[in-house]
């Protein structure tokens, strides 16, 4: 992950809006009907041309895929991964969800319902066989769609490809235990992560589950922490050998776009998340639970030569935030890590899921993106006069 020396960069958490035709064609693919597979290998090369475009135009500097071709960012690796078998079928929340909902039943009745306009419903797995990876074909294809969409812009100063944690998509049934299992599937997963690198891009680790381990209300104190530092090491051990300026890791509060007022403070999260070692940290800030939180980063030292790539895009709401604001919110976190450590992000993904009906409509995202390149211009006159 660059630093940069004379401006603000900015960038975002990776997932966007499917075009409806792409919709259609994958939601017949994913619920196993007859589909013309030309056709969505065609209409996702161009849905991700279309997207890196457009993320020039809108100013960003580093840039994605749009996960044009996944249906979710986590699950998408249930194809990409051997052992597996489905579930019960059953529509897994978090744990941390379930205190939320208790407490706004009404509000997250109709909420749920949103899911109901993916192209496909979340399936939940079984781990009943050793697990290795045999995604290299739908893996290459995405590499070679963002090299081929890099090709036809100019400006770009990164591109990267988000790929999910060893965590959060499957149950163990197979290994003696659950800490077995997830070596085994971040053992697999290092083949993605690798083929990321070697392919000239910056790897994002998606990982809302450090998080989810931190809030779930059904472990003690001591057994968080025990294995939020687990899962910290079982990372940290699939990407070993990669040089961290090569690797950002992504944590968020999760898609649970509600209240949240039981969300744990970014100061307990911070600690574990610098635990993994990667040359950028993403998070979220502009949810307004946690806005106020730039101050933890007075007592946190940054691992060397590592950046903060703070939220200051709202991902569930439409509003479209002040280029003023955002300058602020950059200045913020320059006044504690410096002007080089700061690259101006997005809380989460836009579209986590492929969905005819995406939180932020597809046309106000773009109006965010102008909104945060307007506001690292500002930020930069300000801390580069």
């Amino acid at each position: 992950m660059q630093r940069s020396t004379d401006r603000v960069l900015t960038t975002h958490v990776g997932s966007l809006a499917r075009p409806e035709a792409l919709l259609d064609t994958m939601r017949e693919k994913e619920h196993g009907r007859p589909y013309d597979a030309d056709l969505f290998a065609r209409q996702v090369t161009e849905a991700v041309a279309d997207v890196v475009a457009r993320q020039r135009e809108v100013g960003l500097d580093v840039v994605t895929d749009g996960e044009m071709g996944k249906v979710s960012f986590a699950t998408y690796v249930q194809r990409r991964l051997d052992g597996f078998s489905p579930d019960s079928g059953e529509r897994l929340l978090p744990p941390s969800w379930q205190v939320e909902i208790d407490a706004f039943p009404e509000y997250y009745e109709g909420y749920l319902g949103k899911y109901a306009k993916t192209v496909a419903p979340m399936q939940s797995v079984a781990c009943v066989g050793p697990v290795s990876y045999t995604g290299h074909d739908e893996l290459q294809t995405d590499l070679a769609n963002l090299h081929k969409a890099l090709a036809g812009v100019s400006g770009v100063v990164e591109a990267f490809m988000p790929s999910t944690s060893p965590r959060g998509f499957g149950r163990n049934e197979y290994y003696a235990s659950d800490r077995e299992y997830y070596e085994a599937v971040g053992e697999a997963l290092r083949e993605e992560y690798l083929a990321i690198v070697d392919a000239g891009f910056l790897l994002q680790i998606d990982d809302p589950w450090l998080i989810e381990i931190l809030s779930d209300p059904g472990l003690a104190p001591a057994e968080r922490d025990r294995t939020a530092r687990e899962h910290a090491e079982i990372v940290n051990h699939s990407l070993r050998g990669i040089p961290t300026e090569k690797i950002r890791l992504h944590t968020c509060y999760g898609l649970n776009h509600g209240p949240r007022i039981h969300d744990i403070g970014m100061g307990e999260v911070a600690p574990y998340m610098l635990g993994i070692r990667a040359g950028g940290y993403s998070f979220e800030v502009a949810n307004p639970r946690h806005m106020h939180e730039w101050k933890v980063w007075q007592d946190l030292p940054l691992p060397d030569g590592a950046v903060l790539i703070p939220g200051l895009l709202g991902h569930a709401q439409n509003y479209v935030e002040h280029p003023e604001l955002i300058a602020d919110m950059i200045g913020w976190y320059a006044s504690v890590v410096g002007k080089e450590n700061v690259v101006a992000g997005a809380d989460c993904g836009f579209s986590s899921r492929a969905s005819y009906a995406p939180e932020v409509h597809p046309t106000v995202v773009w109006e965010k993106f102008r909104a945060l390149s307007a506001g690292a211009e500002i930020a930069t006159r300000r801390l580069w006069s």
